[in-house]
């Protein structure tokens, strides 16, 4: 993207400021100022038609959670920079047109090309990368939207496209609370991992009835063990409560907020009795995954939605008791996927090889710490665990940072820049209120 000297002014505001509240750590600036550039310069590309298309780096194809994730710092520039406001609305127009493509779909082409997975058993078309069904791909584009909203006052993309999008997310969230008996969606991949397709002829794991909305896939893009993914669900209770005011506010359109705020009510009931837990050691917590047939997975993942990020979200508040206690199992030894080595400490994945650790899970670490020394510390590993690059990576060995995957890798990147804004007290205003993002 080419960005306009009033633009760059901006930014390089922006970049001074953090500096500025930086002098003794000089190097938190550096990787901002790289890590804030690359993105803009590298994987966002503005098309003749307004929309805007954002490739995740090394992959050349645009997650709908990674896009809205890779913009999101740059709402705080948004009202003083509409070059920047008018590339996030273009990024949103973008992604309600995939949604109307397919509701089902994770990762799109900029164009219809047919690359990616086509040979995947599903219902592919030349403009799908991926069709991994996964909740998240339809909570981000909805939230993404919401803060353009909040943060300049924009209405503009909340237009007829917008509301006919929010439709089929209910309708597809609907069908999926009776994955059983209503879902025609079935995914297979061969010669592949165990985590890269579904069971049963493409169905997944049985679950029975809970009120919560089924997920094929995590927000790591790997098979969910089973089909309710609390995060998910959780982040699916936020997104209908902004399309809600959206609908009745922006929309003026009263059925769909209702259908909105019911569908909320059903799966965060679904919520509250499938998936809190009594740990021996923790007490009351929330399960990373359910069945509704009396089997939880409790652990967490480094991507996002995860329980760590759950007041990230807006789900509940840091200093909810249920979350509290999850926070220090998802921080422990109890949890499989939180790995200690020589360099670092903190949440990994199974989508990665044991003992790495994620900087998207040590940046929302630090989104979702009280403490101010916390969130510096936090930035701190972060830098130190670069491997010399200036920017971050997917994961890293705990032991030997210079081991890591996906060398350009742009969520991780703004993450690192959410992070550290946030330690600035740079503000992004969602749900009426200014918050720390």
């Amino acid at each position: 993207m080419e960005l306009s000297p009033a633009t760059m002014t901006a930014l390089t505001n922006l970049m001074d400021r953090v500096a500025d509240a930086t002098q003794d750590h000089p190097k938190l600036a550096r990787i901002f100022r790289n890590a804030l550039l690359n993105t803009l310069q590298t994987t966002v590309q503005r098309k003749e038609d307004g929309t805007t298309f954002v490739i995740t780096g090394d992959i050349p194809a645009m997650w709908l959670r990674d896009s809205a994730a890779q913009v999101r710092p740059f709402l705080a520039l948004a009202a003083e920079a509409p070059e920047l406001g008018d590339m996030i609305e273009g990024l949103v127009r973008r992604q309600i047109g995939c949604i109307l493509k397919d509701p089902y779909a994770n990762a799109f082409n900029e164009e219809p090309t047919g690359r990616g997975h086509q040979a995947d058993k599903t219902e592919m078309s030349p403009w799908l990368w991926e069709r991994k069904y996964e909740i998240d791909s339809l909570c981000y584009p909805v939230q993404l939207a919401y803060l353009l909203w909040k943060n300049t006052g924009r209405t503009s993309h909340l237009n007829a496209d917008f509301a006919a999008a929010a439709r089929s997310i209910l309708e597809t969230w609907r069908t999926e609370q009776h994955h059983e008996t209503r879902s025609a969606y079935r995914f297979e991949r061969s010669d592949c991992p165990p985590t890269d397709t579904l069971t049963r002829e493409g169905r997944g794991a049985e679950v029975g009835y809970t009120g919560m909305t089924w997920s094929g896939f995590r927000p790591s893009d790997d098979a969910c063990t089973y089909g309710y993914l609390v995060p998910a669900n959780m982040f699916a209770v936020v997104a209908l409560r902004q399309l809600a005011e959206i609908a009745g506010v922006a929309l003026d359109d009263s059925e769909l907020a209702a259908d909105s705020a019911a569908l909320l009510a059903e799966i965060d009931g679904g919520i509250r009795a499938h998936a809190i837990v009594e740990h021996p050691a923790y007490g009351r917590i929330f399960a990373y995954e359910t069945d509704g047939l009396g089997a939880r997975h409790l652990m967490d993942d480094a991507n996002v939605p995860s329980l760590l990020s759950i007041p990230y979200l807006g789900y509940v508040s840091a200093d909810d008791p249920i979350y509290a206690n999850t926070r220090r199992f998802v921080l422990s030894a109890a949890n499989p996927y939180y790995y200690e080595g020589a360099a670092a400490q903190g949440v990994g994945s199974p989508h990665t090889p044991e003992g790495y650790v994620w900087h998207i899970a040590l940046a929302m670490q630090g989104l979702t710490a009280a403490d101010r020394g916390e969130k510096l510390r936090l930035l701190l590993l972060m830098a130190d665990t670069d491997a010399g690059t200036g920017m971050m990576h997917e994961g890293f060995s705990a032991d030997d940072p210079a081991t890591y995957s996906r060398p350009w890798f742009s969520w991780a990147n703004m993450m690192f820049c959410e992070l550290l804004m946030d330690y600035c007290g740079i503000r992004v205003r969602t749900n009426g209120q200014e918050v720390r993002a």
